[in-house]
């Protein structure tokens, strides 16, 4: 899976709201997901380096954000 690069560092920084609304309610944390989502920028988009753990939260949260069509 590749992940756009540019549109995560979007998330993460522009529409941080956005996480934390997706987490409300769930027990997570949004900074936890910001941090996966940073994780995977300086590492350049390489899902393999993340834990199991890593990649649950960012199919969870980030992907689906991701992929959603912009309002």
């Amino acid at each position: 899976m590749n992940v756009n690069l540019e549109k995560l560092k979007n998330l993460i920084s522009k529409r941080s709201e956005e996480i934390e609304k997706s987490v409300a309610g769930t027990g997570y944390l949004a900074k936890t997901v910001i941090g996966v989502g940073t994780f995977l920028l300086d590492n350049e988009g390489d899902i393999d380096l993340m834990t199991a753990k890593q990649k649950v939260i960012f199919e969870k949260f980030l992907l689906p954000l991701l992929n959603a069509p912009r309002r």
